[in-house]
């Protein structure tokens, strides 16, 4: 594994984990969104990663070399709607987007478990920083030491 190794691997956790933060972020801007263009609630979305470079095991062997200069790393392999959380159904007969009982669908985001979200990936972010620089720092001292 070279330095530049780990420069590619921090580097897509940081675009990862930002990436995961703009959805999150979209999540939270549309917890009061009853109606989309297509006239249904908003539905949260999740964020789904994979480890960068995996392949099947005859992709592997043919890409051996390949893979050697593409880094390892994280990568966003979907962003899903959440169907496993249950929609809010509120009483309020007065909304605009009310059923015939009176009742709204609200989307199921819950801005607590957003903003938790948002901290856990915030805080991988700032992980990948840290490691991002003292892998600059520890190539920049080698670097130093060459010239003495």
């Amino acid at each position: 594994m070279s330095i530049f190794d780990s420069f590619n691997i921090n580097s897509s956790g940081m675009t990862a984990q930002r990436f995961r933060m703009d959805i999150i972020s979209e999540n939270i801007a549309n917890a009061n969104t009853t109606r989309t263009e297509d006239g249904t609630p908003y539905v949260r979305k999740v964020v789904t990663f994979a480890e960068k470079g995996s392949q099947t095991p005859f992709s592997r062997i043919l890409n051996e070399k390949l893979d050697h200069y593409s880094g390892r790393g994280v990568k966003v392999t979907k962003v899903q709607d959440d169907t496993w959380t249950q929609m809010n159904v509120v009483y309020d007969p007065s909304h605009p987007d009310a059923d015939a009982n009176g009742y709204v669908t609200y989307p199921n985001v819950n801005t607590v478990t957003e903003m938790t979200n948002l901290i856990d990936a915030s805080r991988s972010y700032e992980a990948n920083a840290t490691a991002f620089n003292a892998s600059k720092n520890l190539a920049s001292r080698g670097l130093e030491l060459s010239q003495v």
